[in-house]
């Protein structure tokens, strides 16, 4: 595939993609304002605001049972219990500091441990402590930083467990000695998150460059060792080229460079190739299309289907152009 030049990759939507993009749920269009507009702050604010009391996000709040649980678990292996849920309203962008979040957290950080969904070792660590698997600790530490709860411990385990070839695999214990996307997106999603709450971490900084120097000294897609285009991912089979939302705990190409144009990464001509990927997938309205969907019970029905034209798939790929073309 043809690695493009920055200005070959027009990022601004048509004035019909973007008011097909504004005509959406509150924590969609919030984002589309920041990301796609010059809208002012104030009126970015404004939309952000609904999303707690409107659309997805208040009836994903609304599911959070008395105990402070979501499906009344830690973590389950569906999209709904409490780490999915509180990994889906971090992407929705809830705000942390709106009184229904806080109210949230506060049941979650109060009640909820890890009896029943994790080893035995870890039945009463309370939610925000985590348990012992790195991409469900990595997880947990990105909602609990954005929520602003204190996950430095969670983080401290994280960068013992990074792995010799700059990420993570929840297979280490077990003997692998390769990092795995999955895995090292996981924990690179914390370490940003928890950055950003505290300031800056130096040690955690410094680990979560060596984790991206992992994704672009592999194009993000492809073997270290021989170079060879990764087809698919070995845990389950998932096509790397196919853009999903959410994302969960599963790596693909445009959830790579997301993160790399979260964290301020420069874009450099390791990107190239995994850009024109997306660059491609753009159809003739100037839209994208939900390639995948991950098998699991969703807490709330985000109105998208496989293989239509997506407003979060669009959103995202609108904004990875962006920053490549910023250069």
């Amino acid at each position: 595939m043809p690695t493009p030049e920055p200005e070959a990759l027009p990022a601004r939507p048509s004035a019909a993609v973007l008011r097909w993009l504004l005509d959406a749920d509150p924590a969609l269009r919030w984002q589309v304002l920041r990301d796609l507009t010059d809208a002012p702050a104030a009126e970015v604010a404004e939309a952000r605001a609904r999303v707690a009391e409107q659309g997805w996000g208040a009836r994903l709040l609304a599911l959070q049972a008395e105990d402070g649980t979501w499906a009344g678990a830690a973590w389950n292996r569906g999209w709904t219990s409490t780490m999915h849920v509180l990994g889906l309203l971090r992407a929705l962008g809830l705000d942390p500091a709106s009184a229904p979040a806080r109210r949230a957290i506060a049941r979650v950080r109060e009640h909820v441990t890890w009896r029943g969904c994790g080893p035995a070792e870890c039945a009463d660590n309370a939610f925000f402590a985590g348990e012992v698997e790195p991409c469900i600790n990595g997880q947990v530490a990105a909602a609990g930083a954005w929520f602003g709860e204190d996950v430095r411990s969670l983080i401290a385990r994280l960068l013992t467990e990074q792995l010799p070839d700059g990420g993570w695999n929840c297979e280490a214990e077990r003997g692998s000695t390769r990092s795995s996307f999955n895995t090292t997106l996981c924990v690179l999603e914390a370490l940003l998150e928890h950055e950003r709450a505290v300031g800056g971490d130096p040690a955690a900084a410094a680990a979560r460059r060596r984790g991206q120097e992992f994704l672009l000294a592999r194009r993000l897609r492809r073997r270290a060792t021989t170079g060879e285009l990764i087809v698919s991912d070995r845990k389950g089979g998932a096509d790397w080229s196919q853009f999903a939302f959410p994302n969960w705990w599963r790596y693909d190409v445009l959830r790579g460079l997301e993160h790399l144009r979260a964290a301020a990464a420069r874009p450099d001509e390791r990107v190239a190739e995994a850009v024109a990927l997306v660059a491609s997938k753009r159809d003739a309205e100037g839209r994208w299309r939900l390639d995948a969907v991950h098998a699991g019970t969703m807490p709330v029905e985000l109105d998208e289907e496989l293989g239509a034209p997506s407003r979060w798939i669009t959103l995202r790929a609108l904004r990875v152009l962006a920053w490549y073309a910023a250069g």
